[in-house]
């Protein structure tokens, strides 16, 4: 299973005592890529795409109309990745006008390595639309793809592709185009977009994906961008063959990048503050017992996994300090199980040690190491930091300055209603942003689901209300009761 809640949710582990001797520390297309017929997770050649078109709902064109000589839509989404492509499918289906701007699945087809397999199962690894007929079980199915529920890890290329045809299907007025500028009016939003359109929306939906809110530890930030990067900007790793390169993290990209790094030849080395690195168990057939005992969930094992997952709206009302304790602590770092293999005893692991101090010298990265691993000096070509994301809306460039301020905030993160509202009226946020308002499952792919499906019914009565408010003569009513 994914993840486990025996022990410490995880199934496997190499410790600091297990690990090898420490090396010398001197010393976009659409169509799926020739690699994924090499990945360990499928045996067999992955032929071209079928042209065959599948079954999906009946479409509504974006309503728009003009204010000026700026455009207006009732809704603005701002993100394409899986939980803009989700929504945007919702809101068709229910024939809510909108607008959706963005690089399609930019992050997967752009951001991750290219011989990346999933950690998510097949099952949970889905876009949504209302009816559930464009699952990647079924888009495998019809190009004669490898594909498993669970226990076959799915090809970063075929998630990718999965994506732009669910897009072209049931997204097709996407606009692969960039919003630089957010501002609100007194009763609507002013978006300016690349290319120096401007549009005027009633309500705005921030789908952005993690890569906005990259973190490096303040000991390596100041580090030149020619020598440090943050592990969310590497498709190509070829670069790095032959090279030196420390990977600083714990968890599944940074376990992923040393495994793919060590087999294109490069020298790496993993640095941890963690005792111990974790790996999630491989899937196994459960006794019926064991399956009760820990129901299979989106993102893992166990009733807490189930309950994040079945009811994220609950999760709303536990304390913030609970809230904020869970998203930081539960299912906390570890590898696929179909990495630890292609690492252990082969790549060097400094454990229980953080950078302490970094500066260059001579073109290269002089690093100091501390922790209770002990103390490790080593120079290197390259430092990549795989240590995750932290959302703060601060972040976020194009907000306005007058918006940023007006958003409540609990650690960087936007304070939600239940339908996703942030403290400025109609201004939505989604994703990992939402995290601490709505639970561990917006860290991932699957709490797409529930996002489009609560945010879509509630838009559209929403467009139902202003609509009727309209027909009887009360249009400056609908500023005030929505």
């Amino acid at each position: 299973m994914p993840v486990s809640e025996q022990g410490n949710d995880h199934g496997m582990t190499v410790s600091s005592h297990d690990r090898s001797p420490s090396a010398n520390p001197q010393s976009d297309g659409e169509s799926l890529p020739g690699r994924a017929e090499r990945s360990p997770a499928c045996g067999m050649n992955v032929p071209r795409l079928s042209n065959s078109r599948m079954a999906h709902l009946p479409t509504v064109k974006p309503e728009l109309r003009t204010h000026g000589t700026a455009k207006a839509a009732r809704v603005a989404i701002i993100g394409a990745g899986p939980y803009g492509l989700s929504i945007a499918a919702h809101l068709r289906a229910r024939g809510v006008g909108f607008r959706i701007f963005g690089n399609p699945m930019e992050s997967w087809r752009a951001r991750m390595p290219a011989e990346m397999l999933l950690k998510s199962e097949g099952f949970a690894s889905d876009l949504y639309d209302p009816e559930r007929r464009f699952t990647l079980k079924r888009f495998c199915a019809q190009n004669s793809l490898c594909y498993a529920d669970m226990g076959l890890p799915i090809p970063r290329e075929t998630m990718a592709t999965y994506g732009l045809r669910f897009q072209r299907e049931l997204v097709p007025d996407l606009e692969n185009r960039t919003v630089v500028a957010l501002d609100r009016s007194s009763k609507d939003f002013l978006l300016q977009l690349d290319g120096g359109e401007t549009l005027i929306a009633s309500r705005v939906i921030v789908a952005v994906g993690s890569s906005h809110f990259q973190y490096v530890p303040p000991n390596l930030a100041h580090l030149p961008a020619a020598l440090l990067s943050h592990s969310s900007e590497h498709h190509d790793l070829s670069r790095f063959a032959g090279h030196d390169v420390t990977v600083v993290g714990g968890g599944a990209s940074a376990l992923d990048l040393v495994a793919l790094l060590h087999e294109i030849g490069a020298q790496v080395r993993l640095v941890a503050r963690q005792p111990s690195v974790a790996f999630l168990s491989k899937p196994v057939p459960r006794s019926l017992w064991h399956r009760i005992r820990y129901p299979v969930s989106g993102i893992g094992c166990g009733w807490r996994s189930r309950f994040f997952t079945d009811a994220p709206m609950l999760f709303r009302y536990l304390p913030q300090p609970t809230r904020l304790r869970t998203i930081k602590t539960y299912l906390g770092p570890a590898g696929a199980w179909f990495v630890k293999d292609r690492i252990a005893g082969h790549v060097p692991f400094l454990l229980a040690r953080t950078p302490a101090y970094s500066e260059v010298r001579d073109g290269r990265v002089y690093l100091q190491c501390k922790g209770d691993g002990g103390q490790s000096e080593l120079l290197t070509d390259h430092v990549i930091a795989a240590t995750g994301y932290r959302v703060d809306i601060g972040q976020l460039d194009f907000l306005s300055e007058k918006v940023r301020a007006s958003l409540q905030s609990i650690e960087g993160a936007p304070v939600l209603s239940g339908n996703f509202e942030s403290s400025v009226p109609g201004l939505y946020f989604v994703g990992l942003a939402s995290a601490c308002c709505f639970g561990p499952v917006m860290r991932f792919l699957f709490g797409a689901g529930y996002t489009a499906r609560r945010l879509s019914e509630h838009l559209s009565f929403v467009s139902g209300v202003r609509s009727r408010l309209r027909l009887t003569g009360f249009r400056d009513l609908t500023r005030w009761v929505l």
